[in-house]
């Protein structure tokens, strides 16, 4: 690796992270043009169906490109999808050197994008801040080669690990910097997913409010076994995007005819071994609806079954500086929990941030 080449990849980084929760389903992707070193211009993928992050790139260096370095965080694509091959402009703007973060995950490109290249003349160089490139299309790699999407956990607490006391009580655990970014989160996901005691407790909107500028609204999903979600309840009636509730069989025909009425997708799904919705086959439904990335935000006992399923693949815990004690407060995650520390799941890639009093920790489910 050139000394240069993680300082600009750094750059086609961060503006590949701009086009997080409006690319999907395909990845976030930014790239950077450079000659002499210096830049020359750059690009980002802004949307499906719009110019991948190369082809913005070198529309606005023009003839500027040839010769230059072209850093994308991706393997540019080597086939017709909803937009001709990258390869090709690449190729045609005579770029002499690529500059690539991580391979695509895709097999329809895998590797053909950086051949097609190299067999053009080009050098290309493979792996810088792969890390980095990699953490950034977590939710694509996993949707691509799995067929069900991304699940991160996201969790408001106390320090003692409730999510409301005895009572039920939980607004506001967080300060306002915190549900800040808790909104965030869900413009960043393609679905937010709750169960039905969270929208009888708390009659949620789950969608974004707190952003300023233009935000995606992001598909709501409630997992209700027995249709026990009212029809006025606001996840249904705040409908910028589609309300799904995920029934099984044993959901009343009534209840069903009353939500679809109001407005909402119903689901039938298959029970799991305690007749409750089947989270996998809920996962592996919304992936065929190219939903690629979920948040899940509670409540208790949803958080405890994808705990103890092993689907979830990031948490993201909000802790409040408070104590709440007690036995019958609600924990954060519910269920029965593992019998041995061998099998409780392990967190790895840790991060801590603060935001007002609330910390937030944010870390990767260590594969098993």
């Amino acid at each position: 690796m050139r000394v240069d080449d993680a300082f600009w990849m750094r750059r086609a980084l961060r503006l590949a992270r701009k086009g997080i929760g409006w690319t999907s389903p395909n990845p976030p992707v930014g790239a950077v043009i450079v000659k002499d070193n210096l830049l020359i211009a750059e690009g980002y993928h802004e949307g499906a169906g719009k110019p991948h992050a190369e082809a913005v790139a070198l529309a606005r260096a023009g003839e500027k490109a040839e010769g230059a370095t072209l850093y994308v965080t991706l393997e540019p694509c080597d086939h017709y999808g909803r937009t001709p091959p990258c390869t090709q402009a690449i190729i045609a703007a005579k770029i002499r050197r690529v500059v690539v973060g991580t391979v695509d995950p895709n097999p329809i490109v895998n590797g053909r994008g950086i051949e097609r290249l190299r067999q053009a003349g080009i050098e290309v160089t493979v792996g810088v801040l792969e890390d980095e490139a990699k953490e950034l299309i977590e939710p694509f790699a996993k949707f691509i080669r799995q067929k069900i999407p991304f699940v991160t956990l996201k969790l408001a607490m106390s320090a003692d690990g409730k999510i409301a006391t005895k009572t039920g009580e939980s607004k506001w655990l967080t300060g306002e910097l915190a549900r800040k970014y808790a909104h965030k989160l869900r413009h960043e996901h393609d679905a937010v997913v709750v169960g039905v005691g969270t929208v009888l407790a708390d009659n949620p909107q789950l969608n974004v409010r707190l952003l300023h500028g233009k935000v995606k609204q992001p598909v709501r999903v409630v997992v209700d076994s027995y249709a026990r979600t009212p029809p006025n309840a606001n996840v249904i009636r705040s409908a910028e995007t589609p309300c799904i509730i995920a029934v099984t069989e044993k959901a009343p025909s009534e209840r069903i005819e009353a939500l679809k009425k109001a407005g909402a997708e119903v689901w039938k799904l298959p029970e799991d071994s305690k007749g409750r919705v089947s989270l996998l086959e809920l996962l592996k439904r919304l992936a065929e609806r190219d939903i690629v990335s979920v948040l899940v935000e509670g409540g208790s006992e949803l958080a405890g079954a994808l705990v103890a399923q092993r689907l979830v693949d990031r948490v993201i815990l909000f802790i409040a500086p408070l104590l709440i004690g007690g036995k019958e407060a609600v924990p954060a995650i519910g269920g029965e929990g593992f019998e041995k520390l061998s099998e409780a799941l392990r967190l790895t890639k840790l991060r801590l941030k603060r935001l007002g009093n609330d910390l937030v920790l944010m870390a990767r489910v260590e594969a098993s």
